[in-house]
C-alpha cells in the first residue's frame, strides 16, 4: 500500500500533534486528512511553513504550561465544600464524582476545568474531607482539600445510657450448656 509525507495542521488523535510530519497511507491523506484541513502534502513551499507551524505550537505550549502552574499554585490553597443530602443515619443519597467537582470549581471559584483532569480512583460516597488530586498539565500536577458535608442537618442522636453486660448459661436444644451475654441497662 502506498504511503506518502503530509505536515499536520491540527492535533490528530492515534497520529500526532500540529506541526507534526507524519508518513499515512495514500487514501486517507487523500479522502479525509487534506479535505477536513487537518493535513496539508509535504511541498519544497510546506517546509517552509513547517517552521510557523513550530514556532506557533511552542509558543501555545509555553502559555498553557504557564497558565496550568498559576491556576495550580491558586488550587492549591483552596478548601471545596460540597453539600450532598442525606438521609436521617447520615448517610449519602448519590455520590461525588468529578463532574459534581469540576460544576463546584466552577460556581464556587468560576474557574472552568475538564473533568478528564480531576483525578478520584473512585466515585466518593461518604461525608468527610479527602484530598483530590489535579493533571492539569503533563509536567503540572496538583491537589486540593475537598470537605463533603451534609446539605440537610444530621438529627442529634440521644445519649445512649449505660448498659452491662451479663453472662448468662442456657441450654442448647441438645442439652449442652452455653453461655450468652445479655446486656442489661443500668439504671
Amino acid at each position: 500500500m502506498p504511503k506518502t509525507e503530509v505536515i499536520l495542521i491540527h492535533n490528530v488523535v492515534g497520529l500526532g500533534g500540529e506541526s507534526d510530519q507524519v508518513k499515512v497511507s495514500t487514501g486517507y491523506a487523500r479522502n479525509f486528512l487534506v479535505p477536513h484541513g487537518l493535513a496539508i502534502p509535504l511541498s519544497q513551499g510546506n517546509k517552509r511553513r513547517l517552521e510557523v507551524l513550530r514556532n506557533r505550537r511552542s509558543e501555545r505550549e509555553a502559555k498553557d504550561l504557564n497558565s496550568m502552574t498559576e491556576l495550580g499554585k491558586s488550587l492549591t490553597k483552596v478548601t471545596l465544600t460540597i453539600a450532598m443530602k442525606t438521609g436521617e443515619d447520615g448517610k449519602m443519597f448519590g455520590s461525588v464524582t468529578a463532574g459534581t467537582i469540576v460544576d463546584a470549581i466552577k460556581t464556587q471559584l468560576e474557574v472552568s476545568l475538564d473533568k478528564k483532569k480531576i483525578h478520584i480512583e473512585k466515585p466518593i460516597h461518604a461525608l468527610g474531607e479527602y484530598e483530590i488530586g489535579l493533571h492539569l498539565h503533563q509536567e503540572v500536577k496538583t491537589s486540593f482539600k475537598l470537605i463533603v458535608k451534609s446539605a440537610n442537618p444530621l438529627p442529634e442522636a440521644p445519649a445512649a445510657p449505660a448498659t452491662e453486660a451479663v453472662k448468662t448459661e442456657k441450654r442448647s436444644r441438645f442439652g449442652r450448656k452455653v453461655e450468652s451475654d445479655r446486656v442489661e441497662k443500668a439504671s
